[in-house]
């Protein structure tokens, strides 16, 4: 059929229109677009918990080298922002610089030294400490000569790195500073240089503490029962650390493991000392949900004797009730935890598998 020029006119311009919007829109439809679907998204590695945040400028400039290096070794090795521990340095001595009573020497006025400014009583009881001897505090042996040594850089910063993760850190670091310092005029401070020597300008937090990598962990659960393990446990998150604690208000450690095997119907041993030896042995890398990693960590604790365990909810991940200081109940890595024991199976124990038959066939 043959089309008058004026109707050819009319089609012509109608395409226009619909082509003008389509270029108007889809700026719109690419905003809206979700991350999963554009090879541009941002989405965080969820299995990557020791992301290294690279160094600024102002960063590179102002940090000593050897300073740096040990920032970013320890601070991957415990588990913390290094810029966090940079800035501190920065903040209490210019990395080591100064030359104010304390630093290298001596105490300053308040019974600091080193160039962590670790109190005399916190580090170990005293500069010097050798690390075969029984003492509480940080004291920690960085170059390996067996001295926790205050004023050595390698130790202080190893030691300030264990005490900001034992009191928040990475996920709170603020209130890990202000452990470190009780005042909030210096956590502001501390952050602030922080960022000055990141590239990004930022504070991160591992992915592991983002809600996007919140995955539906309960029905990935391998079957119905550690699912309503994981389903209680998981809805625990956000409830304060209490020592002895058993819920519902507050838990510790293996207070919450121990509530939530119970609201499986089961029965476990109550606290880490026992529930250690009471669950089947794992060799790591074959641990799954439900079962239970230890550490050689907390009072009381030992090579064979652990003090503090979580609850393994996906692989490399695991809820825990840490302590007072620590935040509150809340899924993180296990992965680059220091002090790692092993894993245990409690479902695999003879009672816990007489308990199962029994609620699966109530009759017996």
């Amino acid at each position: 059929m043959k089309l008058s020029r004026a109707r050819l006119a009319l089609l012509i311009g109608a395409a226009g229109l619909l082509l003008l919007a389509a270029v108007i829109v889809s700026p719109m439809l690419l905003i809206s677009m979700p991350s999963f679907l554009s090879d541009g998204g941002t989405s965080p590695d969820c299995n990557d918990s020791k992301q290294v945040e690279d160094v600024s400028d102002s960063g590179t400039a102002d940090i000593p080298p050897k300073y740096l290096e040990l920032y970013k070794e320890y601070g991957k090795k415990i588990g913390v922002q290094w810029n966090i521990l940079a800035a501190v340095g920065k903040r209490e001595t210019d990395h080591g610089r100064s030359n104010l009573p304390g630093v290298k020497s001596g105490t300053n006025y308040a019974g600091a030294a080193g160039p962590m400014q670790f109190l005399i009583s916190t580090w170990g009881g005293k500069a010097q400490v050798p690390m075969s001897s029984k003492f509480t505090g940080y004291a920690s042996d960085g170059d390996g000569d067996g001295v926790g040594d205050i004023y050595n850089p390698a130790d202080a910063i190893l030691g300030a790195a264990r005490m900001l993760k034992r009191n928040g850190a990475p996920e709170n670091v603020r209130q890990a500073l202000f452990v470190y310092n009780r005042a909030w005029w210096y956590v502001d401070q501390v952050v602030e240089i922080a960022r000055k020597y990141a590239k990004s300008g930022d504070v991160k937090v591992p992915p592991q503490a983002s809600e996007e990598c919140d995955e539906p962990l309960v029905e990935a659960a391998p079957n119905d029962v550690v699912a309503k393990i994981l389903e209680y446990a998981l809805a625990q998150r956000g409830k304060p650390y209490l020592w002895g604690g058993t819920g519902p208000d507050a838990f510790d450690c293996s207070g919450v493991i121990y509530a939530a095997y119970r609201a499986a119907g089961l029965t476990i041993p109550r606290t880490t000392f026992t529930q250690w030896p009471f669950g089947e042995k794992v060799l790591g890398g074959q641990e799954q949900p439900g079962d239970l990693v230890f550490f050689n960590a907390g009072p009381g604790t030992s090579a064979d004797n652990p003090g503090h365990v979580g609850l393994v909810v996906s692989k490399g991940k695991m809820l825990e009730a840490r302590c007072r200081l620590c935040g509150p109940i809340k899924v993180t890595s296990y992965q680059a935890r220091a002090n790692r024991m092993g894993f245990t199976r409690p479902l695999q124990n003879p009672d816990v598998l007489a308990q199962l038959k029994k609620l699966q066939n109530p009759s017996l």
